[in-house]
Order: C-alpha cells, then structure tokens, then sequence
C-alpha cells in the first residue's frame, strides 16, 4: 500500500495499484501502476526482476485483484500466469464487472495459489476513490476547510483586507500535497472573488486539479486566476453558455441552483470522468454538499487564533474519525460512512 501511493493524482481512471515479490522470504521486485495508458503495478513489478526464473517460485502480493480484461494495456493477470508464479495475495477483489473475480479465476485455474483478503480494509480505504467512482458511480468527495478555535472559517470584513490565515504554513504544505492528489477542486463564487485563488499545487509537487467554479450569473472578472487557461476549468452556471463553451480550457456547464445543487454538480463532474474532488468552500457550498449527503470525508484544519466574529464554519453532525497535531494547528478528519 505504501508503495502504492506513490502512483496517487497520476494513474486515474486507473487505480494506483502497489505489487511485490518475494522469492524465498526476500523482496526482489516492486512496483506501482505508472500514468494512465502505460505499465500497471504488476507489469513494473515483473519487468524489474532481473532473473525471470525465479518467477515460478515466487509470490506476488498486490493491493486489488489483477486485471483480466484488454484495456489499454494486457491483461495482469495473464502476465502472471504466464511466468507461472507459485502464488498471489491480493488485497482486495475488484468491483469493476469487467474484473470481478474473473482474475482470481483465470490464476486458479492456471493452478496458482491465491489468497484473497489480506488487509481487506487498509487496501479498500487505500482504492476509495476507484471504488467510489466504480460503485456509486460519482467522485469520492472531500470537504475542506480551516476554522479558528471559536469555529468561523473567514472574517466579516475580507473586502479590502489582508488575507486572514487561520492554519499555519505546514498545514497549507499538507492542503498542497492534497491537491496534488485529487482530480479536481471545487469553489464557490464568493471565494473566488474574496481570495482570487490559482488552486494549483504549489507548496508540493505533482500535476494541478481540475479547478471547478461556480458562477452563477457569470459575473467573475476575467482578470481573476481562474481565468488564466493554466489547467481545465469547468464554470458551473445558470446561463445559456453556448457562445462561451468554446474557449480554451474552458468548459461552461449549466445547472438549476434552486433544488439539489450538489446533486446536479456530481452529475457534470461524472460527466468529465472526475474520479476525485475537493471541496474548499466557502460556508454555503460546504454546506450545500454537507445537506445532500454527497460527501465522503471532511479535512477540517482547526488554527489556534480566535476571529470572534464572522463567518461560521459549516455544520454537521458525524463523530469524528482521527486528528492530529500539525505544530500549533490541529487537522481533525470525518469520515462519512
């Protein structure tokens, strides 16, 4: 798992799968799944053992069932049969019907032990993504955002104002390497804006997210970052949005913002393949994906200043899962099962 990780904000639609071999009790070959279109976990992982005849006296673990399907690359699980290894442990089945236990079939019935469930859970919280997006048919959704000790995300008074910093710069490192992660990142149109935010990664390296914008009037200046035409930009909106839908980098969707928001959101980012999304506010779209129950895990940055008065956090009532202490900040995570 930890090796997987290492394919995380580069492998989707694919999962970021982890594989290791071991010949006689040593690890001789790892690998993880490369970008979409190149080598899965398992290929890198053969390719990297250097005496291949080892093979059929080895053991490959891998964190979800090997693929038994043509994609854009053969199927893993023939590659294995092929080099005859002496047995698989895999972590998770894969829900995808066109794998489904049809990989641990096809090593069966080449007469490869396979063990099936080893850290089940570990490695379905480690694939939350894949499974999200292939069974609930929508992004895995990630609510984001930074509260001072007395529970306001932002100041009344933001116009003409210094930025006010709730979470210390270690925190921001860690919201950086968040987005370096995720498919897409999602803000309203007051946070725009207030912040005027390029939504990149910055502070940590790996590919930008998609940036999803709601502008309901299309009222944004063109000036702001988000404009910059630096990554894709879908711009949800309740306008007629023809004569604008073919600029570069830019996609302008429509939606009703009346009656279930985040429901119509979820629909268009489905549409575009977004296998991921932050959510970072403000308040209301917060708590307009909070009201629809269309949220998986909330990242709440909690600093040690007080503001008094302002804006206050959302609200919801889920027990929280774990926290931990990032210097003088507190980063408490809920999980919405």
């Amino acid at each position: 798992m930890q090796i997987a990780k290492n394919g995380l904000g580069t492998t989707r639609p694919n999962p970021s799968v982890g594989a290791v071999i071991v010949h006689n009790n040593k690890i001789i070959a790892e690998g993880f799944t490369s970008n979409y279109g190149s080598n899965h976990a398992e290929v890198n992982a053969i390719t990297a053992v250097l005496d291949k005849s080892l093979l059929k006296e080895a053991t490959i673990y891998v964190t979800l069932e090997p693929c038994s399907h043509f994609g854009k690359t053969p199927p893993c699980a023939d590659l294995i049969v092929k080099h005859n290894f002496k047995k698989v442990v895999i972590g998770t089945l894969d829900t995808n019907s066109m794998v489904a236990g049809k990989g641990v079939e096809r090593l069966k019935n080449a007469g490869i032990e396979v063990i099936v469930g080893v850290l089940e859970e570990e490695c379905k919280k480690h694939h939350k993504r894949f499974f999200t997006n292939q069974n609930k048919k929508r992004p895995y959704t990630i609510l984001k955002w930074a509260e001072s000790q007395d529970g306001f995300i932002a100041p009344n008074y933001k116009e003409k104002q210094q930025p006010v910093w709730i979470s210390n710069q270690y925190s921001q490192q860690i919201v950086h390497k968040l987005r370096s992660k995720e498919h897409a990142i999602l803000v309203g149109t007051n946070t725009v804006i207030a912040d005027n935010p390029k939504l990149n990664v910055r502070s940590w390296t790996g590919n930008n997210p998609t940036r999803v914008v709601l502008d309901n009037h299309l009222r944004l200046p063109k000036s702001l970052h988000v404009f910059d035409n630096s990554v894709k930009t879908i711009f949800i909106t309740d306008k007629n949005t023809d004569a604008n839908s073919k600029q570069e980098n830019m996609v302008f969707e429509k939606i009703d913002f009346q009656n279930n928001v985040a429901k119509q959101i979820i629909s268009i980012l489905q549409k575009h393949k977004i296998q991921s999304l932050i959510v970072e506010g403000g308040a209301k779209t917060l708590q307009t994906f909070i009201d629809e129950n269309l949220w998986d895990e909330a990242m709440v940055f909690v600093g040690d200043v007080e503001l008094k008065e302002g804006v206050k956090g959302p609200e919801f009532d889920v027990q929280l899962a774990h926290q931990q202490k990032i210097k003088n900040d507190t980063l408490k995570v809920y999980i919405n099962d």
